[in-house]
Order: structure tokens, then sequence, then C-alpha cells
């Protein structure tokens, strides 16, 4: 705890000085300064008087950061999406054109929010695919505090909203632990969702720690972004009304443009006709756009798109519809993004508090994600490794409307990887490559009319997203304190950027970065990077590739940052002696901030995903109503997890509803009964549908259903994925079947859940997507699922927990 003597000088320090001393939090209770006598009459009542920690001009904070959107997307600075809350910041403020993230969700914000290195706050890896290596376990230490707890302890109203990403899956439970949630990570409030993805039209809500429905349906109108952007002007207006004498902190996150890119169709259809020249040709209109803007230097070259991407000439005639509007659906995504930032910039303006308010616009957490591959109606095809083809993809649409499809709520889609390459221009490579700035760099921008002199020249000193606490601490005028609640805390990795505000060409003072994620890796130095793609190829993912992959035997590559912009010239060859030099660092680094070992981030997601963080039970007894259960806390119906289902119901006559469900609209599993007739469903994403249907209704009474779901023998050297047989029986009887060939090895949904009794979000099956949530008419007196041993398997007592 912080001694009076500390305490005292803190008051005491002239604020010219700009910084109050790191004390502990929380400060100490201030002393008591009531008259206490033998009775009321020889008594005073006399309230302490509140402690001055922060400056009187201490600003509000705004710090927004986008999911997925490319560095040569927004037209602000050449790309071709119209973004006026971007212009708008940038306009009244100075850009950073070298500013850098992690190049992927988790590890960036958990970086952002605690000015330390990723890994080294055990987020090295999403939460869903952690691992028990200390630098990704996705649980952030109590010794690395964000800036949400440290700006609440010294008198800030703090917010978050959107998406997440940083709450292990394990943890998501109504019970709690809730220390890693955004309300036990500092925040006071938080409205969003906790995933790395959610539908935008029937999003897994929190409001703080408590799962909720969205306010409204995707047929009134509800979009999440608009939601949570009325939310934080809620947020405003409450600071603003009952206490106006805090500053705030609003971390504002949407999920957008993350897949499945969901938006209006009036949004999309502004962007028609607008990229029927194709990717490459994009490409070239902003580069030069870039440069003809003095965003990017006049000696910077455009780097040559891989070998491995398609081109547009190989695009059939028949599927270019498909590739144009499912850009134009991203393109619109974005747009509507960026708009309602704005809408929070208005109601600070509304509230005359513009000039002393901070606002720090990170344009996106990684690169443009290629993880659409091919273009997808069904993002989650690349990450359980199903096959599809574009004929697939086109047939899927038709039960819905064909491309009109494209971003409604019955389609989780995303563009082509070429559109994402497009959208990085410059550079080389997309979101997941930590070697390359088209997966890590992003541009910034800040706004502070009491501080900051508005400057079209970018700030091009090199930064990372580690440098936004220390910015933010500096700003406010405080030090980072040494004790949070009783955890001695460790150093900023990051360097305040505050030097740069009033001169553009100052000399950079971040003189080294590590970058990497999983296996992919560099490392900045000086002005020069060196780095290697690693085993992973975002757009094309191989499984042998990565099977094979050792990091021994990694190419790296080199480039001198201060003559080449655009990592366009690799000197690799010219100076194996520089190369040396860095690719040691790196694993000095490497060592120092839990990075090693090298490759740890694929452990789960590549070669142990029955070792993803999931439930430890082997058994589960459930109740009717019982909903929300994440999907990794729940049975899981996924790839070799042989399970039996038992529910005694109380079937009525004609029995109609959800049973028990797992997942949405995405990919899940759902039993249930419509008109008597007893159903069950798997969906392996929208193209791979398995239906069973008993052959005559339930007789109404007492009734005992049985669901069991058996593998085929899974050599994991040989296939993704087993094939398997589902069976229902009533009473002891089979009445129906089905042979899933495609199965789910890693997950239906990055956020929908296990409900049991109805189905909550997107419906899992069609036959019931008007009727959703579709709660069951019966009486569920129990239901009890566990897992079995797998007969095909060589040891049938393996059950896989």
């Amino acid at each position: 705890m912080c001694s009076m003597k500390v305490v005292a000088a803190l008051l005491v320090m002239p604020l010219a000085l700009g910084q109050f001393p790191g004390a502990s939090l929380p400060f100490p209770e201030m002393p008591i300064e009531s008259v206490v006598g033998a009775t009321l009459k020889e008594s005073v009542n006399r309230w302490p008087k509140k402690r001055q920690v922060l400056r009187k001009d201490a600003p509000n904070i705004v710090l927004i950061l986008n999911d997925d959107a490319g560095y040569g997307a927004p037209d602000t600075f050449g790309g071709p999406v119209h973004t006026p809350s971007l212009t708008r910041l940038a306009e009244k403020g100075i850009a950073y054109n070298r500013f850098h993230t992690t190049a992927i969700c988790s590890p960036t914000r958990a970086a952002l929010l605690t000015g330390r290195n990723s890994h080294r706050v055990g987020a090295g890896q999403v939460t869903e695919f952690a691992s028990a290596f200390p630098g990704y376990t996705g649980r952030i230490p109590k010794s690395c505090a964000t800036v949400a707890k440290v700006l609440s302890g010294y008198g800030y109203d703090t917010a978050a909203f959107g998406k997440w990403h940083n709450t292990p899956v394990t943890d998501l439970l109504k019970t709690g632990p809730f220390d890693q949630y955004p309300t036990g990570l500092g925040f006071g409030y938080f409205y969003g969702f906790l995933a790395g993805e959610t539908s935008q039209y029937t999003p897994r809500l929190f409001e703080n720690t408590n799962p909720i429905e969205p306010p409204r349906t995707p047929e009134e109108g509800y979009h999440l972004t608009e939601d949570i952007a009325d939310q934080a002007i809620k947020f405003i207006k409450m600071n603003r009304g009952f206490t106006p004498d805090r500053p705030f902190f609003i971390y504002f996150a949407p999920g957008a443009t993350h897949g499945p890119h969901h938006i209006f169709p009036a949004w999309a259809d502004k962007y028609k006709g607008r990229f029927d020249h194709g990717w490459e040709v994009q490409r070239n209109i902003t580069f030069e756009k870039q440069k003809a803007m003095g965003w990017i230097p006049k000696t910077a070259e455009l780097t040559q798109m891989d070998s491995t991407m398609h081109r547009w000439s190989e695009i059939s005639e028949k599927h270019k519809a498909f590739q144009l509007r499912l850009m134009e659906v991203y393109a619109g995504f974005l747009e509507h993004t960026d708009t309602q930032h704005g809408k929070i910039l208005d109601e600070i303006e509304r509230q005359g508090i513009e000039n002393n308010t901070l606002v720090i616009y990170v344009f996106a957490d990684n690169g443009a994600s290629a993880e659409g591959l091919e273009g997808t109606v069904s993002e989650l095809l690349a990450e359980n490794a199903l096959p599809s083809t574009i004929d697939q993809q086109i047939e899927a649409l038709e039960p819905y409307g064909g491309l009109q499809a494209l971003g409604s709520k019955h389609v989780d889609n995303m563009y082509h990887g070429s559109w994402a390459w497009a959208m990085d221009t410059p550079f080389k490579s997309t979101k997941l490559v930590a070697a390359h700035f088209g997966g890590t760099r992003t541009p910034m921008v800040m706004k502070w009319p009491a501080a900051i002199e508005p400057s079209s020249t970018p700030r091009s000193q090199f930064h990372h997203v580690n440098d936004i606490v220390p910015t933010i601490y500096e700003a406010v005028g405080i030090t980072p304190p040494q004790m949070v609640e009783g955890s001695a805390q460790e150093s900023l990795d990051g360097v305040s950027m505050m030097y740069t505000w009033k001169n553009a060409s100052a000399e950079g003072k971040k003189l080294q970065q590590y970058f990497e994620v999983m296996g992919s890796r560099g490392i900045y130095r000086d002005g020069w990077f060196a780095g290697t793609f690693g085993p992973r190829v975002p757009w094309a993912p191989n499984a042998t590739r990565m099977n094979a992959w050792d990091p021994n035997n990694d190419v790296w590559e080199l480039y001198d940052l201060s003559k080449d912009f655009t990592q366009a010239r690799d000197l690799a060859a010219e100076l194996p002696e520089k190369l040396a030099e860095l690719k040691a660092e790196f694993l000095v680094e490497a060592a120092a901030n839990q990075v090693l070992p090298i490759g740890a981030g694929l452990y789960t997601v590549q070669y142990h995903p029955d070792e993803a963080p999931h439930s430890t039970l082997s058994e589960w007894s459930l109740f009717q109503g019982e909903t929300r259960m994440a999907e990794s806390l729940a049975p899981l119906y996924h790839s070799g997890f042989a399970s039996l289902a038992t529910i005694l119901t109380d079937v009525p006559a004609n029995a109609s509803g959800v049973l028990y469900c797992v997942g949405g609209g995405s990919g899940g599993f759902s039993v249930f009964m419509d008109g008597g007739y007893l159903h069950a469903e798997y969906l392996s994403t929208l193209l791979y549908r398995y239906k069973a249907t008993s052959s005559a209704a339930l007789a109404p009474g007492r009734r005992k259903i049985e669901v069991k779901m058996l593998w085929d023998k899974w050599d994991k050297s040989k296939v993704l994925e087993p094939a398997g047989n589902l069976t229902l029986a009533v009473d002891g009887k089979e009445v129906a079947g089905m042979r899933v060939d495609k199965s789910i090895r890693l997950l239906f949904s990055a956020s929908e859940s296990f409900d049991v009794g109805m189905d909550l979000g997107a419906p899992v099956s069609d036959n019931y997507d008007t009727r959703s949530p579709f709660p069951f008419t019966g009486s569920i007196d129990s239901l009890h699922i566990k897992y079995i041993p797998n007969p095909a398997d060589a040891d049938a007592s393996q059950v896989y927990i």
C-alpha cells in the first residue's frame, strides 16, 4: 500500500511536471475527519476530502480498434473503401504509417491493453487454441495490469464495447470465475461479446458477466455494430450526467470487419461495379493513390502477389459475380463500421468535451484476413479443414435467394484471399503472417485538440500496439504503478509515442520489437527487419506442409527498412552476417518473452485439437432451460468424441421444439421434435448438412429418448476428421439414424452455445429458422450426456476428455 508520505508528495507535486508517481493501487482510504464524542452533541460529522490523484485537465480517452481491416482498404489513405470517421480524425489530428500489430486477434488485444508483449501476458495464440506453454495459456497475469485497471484506480470511468477475445474459453460459465472477463481486468462496464467472432444479427452478447439476448431481431433491423455504438453513447451521457468530475476511458472494438461479413444490402450495393477490374488492378490503383497522397514514400515499391495466390484472370466468368459480391459486401461492412465510430465522435462534440478528449484509432488488430480462402459462404470451413468448391458455395446460397443472400443472417461469408492481399496494399501477405507487414502493419490516428496540432505529415517512426498504453500514461500524467491489488507489476515493453506529436521527423525511440504467430516470426531492430514466413499459408492451408515443418529449416528474409518501406527487396543472400545477427537476437527475445517453444501456437489448432481447452468432465446432467453454455464447456459433438445422450421427457401430442442443441447457423448439432416427429441434424458448416427423422410421430406420454454418436476408426495421420454414425432410439427402439461423412474437428461456432429446451441465437436447423428459439412444448425431466468408448478405436476403452 502507498505510504502517507507518498500520498502527501503526490498532492503537492507541481502539475507542471506532468507526472504523478507510480503509486500502488488501489490508493489507501482517506483518513476519517469526523470528530467522535460520547454523544452526537459532542461530535462532528465531516466527510473526508476526495483525494486528488489526477491532473484536473486529465483527458477523456477513446480507443477504437477495428478487426481484420487491411492497410490498403481506407480511402482516407488511398484505398477503395469510404472511411469518413477515420478521415475526420486524420484531418484534425496526426496519422502513423508504420504502426504494427501482432498479426492476430487475441495477442494484439492483450498487447494493446497491457502495454506488454503478447506472449509475456500469456496471449501467444487466440484463446480458443490456448495450450499449457507459459506464453500461450490465454490468461493475462495479475502482474500485468491492463490500462483499464490502472485508469480505474486513478478515478476514470471505464467501459469496453464490442469484441473482447481475451477470456479463457474454460471460464465461460455463469458462475465464473470472472477475473479474466473485461470487468475483472479493470473495466467498470462491458457490453459486447467474449468470443473471437459472432453474428452481427444474432450476436451472443454479454453485459458485464451476464449473457443477454439482443434487444431486437434481424427482421427488426438489428445490427451489432450499431447497437454497441448506441451503448457507448449512452455511457458517455451517463458519465456526463452523473459523474462529470471523472474522465472516461472507452475501449470501442467492434467485431467488424472480422468474418462473418454481415451487412445490410444497401451498404454493399454502394460498391456495385467498383471492383469489377479485379484484385490486381485494385492493388495498382491503391498503390498509386497512396503515393500521390504522400501516405507512403515515393521510393516505395509495390510488392508482388505470392505465386500461390489466384490471379483475377484465373477466375471463371461463372464465378466472378460471386467473388465481386463478396468484396462489395466487405466494403459496405467496413464503411458501415467506420460510420458508427462517427456517431460516438458526434456525441463527444455534443457534450462539449472534444477539446480534451484523446481519440486513438487503431485501424485494425492485424492485416486483412485471407481465411475466406477462395471465397466462402461458411468461413469455418477453413478452420475445420473441410473441403469445398466454389460451385458448392454458390449452390448453398440458392435456398436463401442466391448471391443477394451474401451478407445476410443466413450465411457466414468472407471474401477471397486475393481480395485480402489487395486490401493489404502495398505489402506482402495477410493476417496470420508475422514476417510481413501485410499481416502486421495498420494505419493509426491520434487526435487531441488540447495537445496535438493537426498535421498532414505522416509519422513514420516504427511503433507497435504495446506502445499505446505508455502513451496514454504519459498523456494522463501518471507513471505505471509498481503494485496493483497486491501484485508486483512487470515492466512495460512499449514506449510512449508522445515525442512524435510535435515533431513529425523525430528520431524513433522504439529500437527493437519481435513478432511471432504460429511459427511465422520476425524481429525489427534499429531500422532492419528479419523474418521467416513459417509453416502456415493463410490463403492455402496445407496439412502436409505443417506436419512436416521443422523451424530449424525455415528460410529467413532480411530488409533494410530505411530504404525499403514495403519489404520488396530481400537482402538475406547479400548480408548473411546481418541476418545471422538478427536471427540470434530473435531467439534472445523469444526466450525473454515466453515465445518458446517455436510453433507452440500450432499445438492445439493443428497437431492436437483434442487437447484444445475444453471441459474436463465426461458426463453432464442438464436441465430444461439451461442455456448459453459455451461450446468448449459442453458435451462435444466434434470428431472422435463418442457419446450417449439420454432424455427423459413427457411428450405432448404433436410435440415441437428443441430438446438440446449446440452451435448455430454456421455449424452445430440439434435434436428436436416437430409435429410429433423426432429429428436430429448435424451441420458441418452450411455445405454439409445431415438429417435424421423418425418414421412416425412419437405417441404422447413419458418417453426415454437416446442419442448415440459413434465414429469410425480415426487415423489422424491420414484424415483430419473421421466419419460417424448417429442413431436415435425411443424407449429402447431405434427410430432413425444418419451417416455424418464430414465432421467438425475444432469448433462448430466461435460464439454460439449449448442450450437445453430451445435454440438461442442463430438456429442450427433450417427446419425451424422462422420459429427460433423454438422452445420445446413438452417437459424435459432430465438430460444426461456422457462420453462412451468408441468401438472402432483400437483401444475401445479410450474416452477423449
